[in-house]
């Protein structure tokens, strides 16, 4: 491919007749002031959009706009440039075209740039158009930092070497950022917030050290190391939390909170000593994000307005159910933002507090200095409060009172770990609550899991087996072979799992009339007879269902989500 030449943006985009000559003028005068590229100040604007200006430029130097989010890569490729250089040059080898390297660039005008890639790669190259959010998006999940956590590693445990650890050495302040552990650590970290991970595992085996990253609900081994190196991984993690680094007996739980590009995190940390030393799992929690919106969890609308109909009522329990972590908490502060506002006391008990919503009184329970739920609840009751959320109903105490709170003038909301919604008023009867009492207070059930969701990115037609297909028949019927169902090959953008991000898949049971006549009688049949009647069908199962029909998860995640229940 020629050599590009040096052109104006700002006169391909009028030629074609995408900018007007006020709207140049306006841009021009607003780059002279900020500074700001050009092409920036155009999309900022709302003149353009990216593509836009994308596809003008391709058709001006006579070549192609390639959209990235489209784009199957090969490391191969990809590796001929360095992360530094890819990043310097805003520029990304895509592929192969007879002799020639396709090569990507945000801006093909760059001639200082054109020259260096030559040199660089040492290859004719072919140059094509792509959008630069896109381009930088890519460069952060295609260059994985999985090499360098290695690295470091292999860079500690040679520090640390055979005669035992330097306490003094580990225990100087963490901004020391030349000591080979804090550079690994801050290198985890990031990569986890890369690959958008919820938990960090770190776990010493006999010989080796196995860090492992939850993604998307599924644990993955991030990298493996010499064992030697978990004891300086764990001290430095006590220091950072505050924990007592001379007890490696007995758990220990603690907190602390890291800045990880433009993310701030919250830390929750346990460590639990096991056979080859002490283990640690980090709970990741981005503060940077704000609190999820009811509409945005995935909920089918009608129940998003049942829900919000019933926590504007000024009394009674609202309960959400599902294992550990199927995202209650998430959904209860979403509820929390909904109701937060100057008019409304809003007291939250939790252990621990996993999100900081300004305008509530939030208290955390200490079980050492009994600090229990039960106590704190107690005690809020004398604050006189609007609204109480409660973390876990974890025993009968906690119950009653949060019944009895619900029954005089209170709006709690709370989570039990029950299978579904029609199995929770029969679990707090048998953690001992009265009948009547569950009756009266109790307003909503809502049962959620977590559905991982296909990868846009390389999904692909795909044709149930015979065991997903007498599954699908079983709620679909007949119709069970007409849907275009779909899963991913894998790819750079889903890190080769196929899927990308999570959904919930949810059922609720609303407490009418004829339910809490059911659940007054005590006879456990006929209520659930009555709570599947008044769901009519809207159960977890159909939930995760009509996602598998819909192309956006896979029928086997659908099968696992719902057998977790079944």
């Amino acid at each position: 491919m020629p050599r590009p030449e040096k052109i104006r943006l700002g006169e391909i985009l009028l030629r074609q007749g995408l900018l007007t000559e006020q709207q140049l003028e306006q841009a021009l005068t607003a780059q002279k002031e900020s500074g700001r590229r050009l092409g920036r100040v155009f999309v900022d604007s709302g003149f353009v959009t990216e593509e836009q200006i994308c596809e003008a430029l391709a058709r001006q130097l006579r070549t192609s706009f390639v959209d990235l989010r489209q784009t199957a890569l090969r490391p191969e490729f990809v590796s001929r440039l360095a992360e530094s250089q890819a990043r310097r040059f805003r520029a990304l080898v895509i592929g192969a075209s007879g002799s020639a390297l396709v090569v990507g660039m945000a801006d093909p005008t760059d001639l200082l740039a054109y020259d260096e890639l030559n040199r660089v790669l040492r290859q004719e190259i072919e140059v094509c158009v792509v959008a630069e959010s896109q381009l930088l998006a890519v460069l952060d999940r295609v260059y994985s930092r999985t090499g360098e956590i290695s690295g470091l590693a292999e860079e500690l445990g040679a520090e640390v070497g055979d005669g035992g650890i330097d306490f003094a050495q580990l225990g100087v302040p963490a901004s020391t950022d030349d000591a080979p552990v804090v550079k690994l650590l801050q290198s985890v970290f990031d990569e986890a917030v890369r690959t958008r991970a919820s938990d960090i595992h770190i776990e010493p085996q006999e010989t080796r050290l196995f860090i492992r990253f939850r993604i998307d609900g599924v644990l993955h081994v991030q990298t493996e190391a010499d064992a030697k190196i978990s004891a300086p991984l764990l001290l430095r993690l006590k220091l950072m939390s505050g924990l007592d680094i001379s007890e490696k007996r007995l758990p220990q739980d603690g907190r602390f909170n890291v800045q990880v590009r433009a993310a701030r995190l919250d830390v929750r940390i346990s460590t639990m000593p096991t056979q080859h030393g002490e283990s640690a799992v980090m709970r990741l929690l981005n503060q940077s994000g704000g609190i999820t919106r009811l509409d945005s969890l995935g909920m089918p609308a009608p129940v998003v307005e049942r829900l919000r109909r019933v926590i504007q009522r000024p009394s009674g329990m609202v309960l959400v159910t599902g294992p550990t972590g199927s995202g209650k908490t998430t959904t209860l502060y979403a509820a929390l933002a909904e109701l937060n506002s100057p008019e409304r006391k809003i007291i939250t008990v939790e252990d621990p507090v996993e999100y900081r919503l300004p305008g509530l009184a939030q208290v955390q329970v200490h079980e050492k200095i009994d600090l229990t739920f039960g106590r704190v609840l107690r005690t809020a009751l004398r604050q006189d409060p609007d609204v109480i959320l409660v973390g876990e109903l974890r025993d009968q105490g906690t119950v009653e009172t949060g019944l009895r709170a619900a029954m005089t003038g209170h709006l709690v909301l709370s989570t039990l770990h029950t299978n579904d919604a029609t199995s929770t008023p029969i679990r707090l009867m048998d953690m001992g609550a009265p009948r009547y009492m569950v009756a009266m207070s109790l307003q909503v059930v809502l049962a959620q899991r977590l559905v991982r969701l296909v990868c846009e990115q390389c999904a692909r037609p795909h044709e149930p087996d015979e065991h997903e297909r007498a599954w699908l028949a079983l709620e679909l019927g007949e119709r069970a072979g007409t849907f275009p169902y779909r899963r991913g090959d894998g790819c750079h953008q889903c890190n080769q799992t196929g899927f990308l991000g999570r959904t919930g898949v949810y059922e609720m049971l609303e407490m009418t009339r004829p339910v809490v006549e059911a659940a007054s009688e005590g006879e456990p049949q006929a209520f659930v007879e009555a709570a599947r009647r008044q769901m009519g069908g809207r159960t977890l199962r159909r939930s995760a269902v009509e996602l598998a029909v819909r192309g956006r998860t896979t029928v086997t995640e659908a099968m696992h989500a719902s057998n977790a229940f079944d």
